[in-house]
């Protein structure tokens, strides 16, 4: 498959960038911020929905536009671009995913109509330690004859703060098989803990103490919550490394605009060959990228084989190359650059944070040595 996008998908990337440009610049990041660190604009994401951006993975069945994850990423990359904060990673990139992922017609056509009229938001909470592992589960779900409880601890809930349904992860105390359930944000025995991190966003640490769960609440069904949460991680991981590629490549023309405009010592910063060479290898290293997140969305939508590798490869090396160039970016920018006045420094710091999400370049390099057997 030639590593282009089509027209279609090409004229939603514009009409995605005019979209941003015009509803969501660097100073939207700025209000949300200093507005006490308001998760997202209400405004600005019905506007999203009325674009159909809720609706592009979601199947035709459930009167979804099918347009596949290529024409995703071109918006995650897009709204990479500007740092948009919104709901878009939690409740269509993760939530949308595994629904579409799940055998229950009963929720997924009640589900699917919420998320695309934006009338309710959701969010997976999966993790439980200091660090990514898909493998790890302590929370439990056990049996009390009409229904089932819900004991245990999530950290690092993407908008977990203002999401309606948690979709959770935890074992079956019976047989220790995976499960995933649909739990109401307001129900009893939920505890939340906002914490709000070095991007600007908010994300929360949610404990379940006696969670009441009906029996018709759960996605998972015969024992394929693994295989379920497995897949939808992978797309996840795709997903977040296409707006790691539109913020890389912002980061990037903001700091070679800058090497034109600063002078030192009577001449363009640019113009110095240790800059240059720095620019040149940052370059070279942003093109693989536009290959490797290309080919990690086309085989989610080619339901290819190899889906595991494209998106651990996408995720080490987006993950490694936004550190890279939001460095250099900063240090090109001297002094200014850490500053709330310039806004390079806001790449560096969504950097260090979604680099971690769902594993960090280490954890991925690790997996793909694990996966071609060495």
């Amino acid at each position: 498959m030639a590593l282009i996008i089509n027209e279609e998908q090409q004229m939603l990337k514009e009409s995605t960038k005019e979209f941003l440009d015009s509803k969501s610049p660097f100073s939207s990041m700025r209000e949300l911020r200093d507005n006490d660190f308001q998760t997202y604009d209400k405004e600005l994401w019905m506007e999203m929905v009325e674009m159909g951006w809720t609706s592009l993975t979601i199947p035709e069945k459930y009167n979804g536009l099918n347009f596949g994850y290529v024409g995703l990423g071109q918006v995650l990359e897009e709204m990479g671009r500007k740092l948009t904060a919104s709901p878009i990673i939690s409740t269509v990139l993760m939530s949308s995913t595994l629904i579409n992922l799940s055998k229950n017609e009963v929720l997924k056509t009640k589900l699917f109509q919420e998320i695309m009229n934006g009338s309710k938001l959701l969010t997976l909470a999966h993790e439980e330690g200091k660090h990514h592992n898909s493998n790890s589960l302590d929370t439990l779900i056990s049996n009390e004859k009409d229904f089932f409880v819900l004991n245990g601890k999530k950290n690092f809930v993407i908008d977990g703060s203002v999401s309606d349904y948690l979709i959770v992860s935890a074992k079956d105390e019976s047989d220790s098989n995976t499960l995933i359930v649909l739990v109401d944000a307001n129900a009893n025995g939920i505890k939340f803990n906002h914490k709000v991190h070095m991007d600007s966003r908010t994300y929360s640490d949610i404990t379940f103490n006696n969670v009441k769960i009906e029996k018709d609440n759960f996605l998972s069904s015969n024992g394929d919550g693994f295989s379920i949460l497995d897949k939808t991680f992978d797309i996840a991981r795709i997903g977040l490394a296409s707006e790691m590629l539109g913020s890389i490549q912002e980061a990037f023309e903001i700091t070679m605009t800058y090497l034109k405009e600063r002078e030192q010592f009577g001449v363009k910063i640019g113009s110095f060959q240790a800059l240059q060479h720095r620019s040149a290898l940052m370059f070279g290293e942003i093109e693989l990228c536009k290959s490797i997140v290309l080919k990690a969305l086309q085989s989610i939508d080619s339901n290819d084989s190899n889906l595991s590798k494209h998106a651990s490869l996408a995720k080490a090396k987006l993950g490694l190359v936004f550190k890279l160039v939001s460095n250099e970016a900063v240090q090109m920018h001297g002094g200014i650059g850490v500053t709330d006045d310039a806004d390079i420094g806001f790449f560096l710091k969504r950097a260090r944070v979604i680099q971690r999400i769902l594993g960090d370049s280490n954890y991925h390099l690790d997996r793909l040595a694990k996966i071609n057997n060495y």
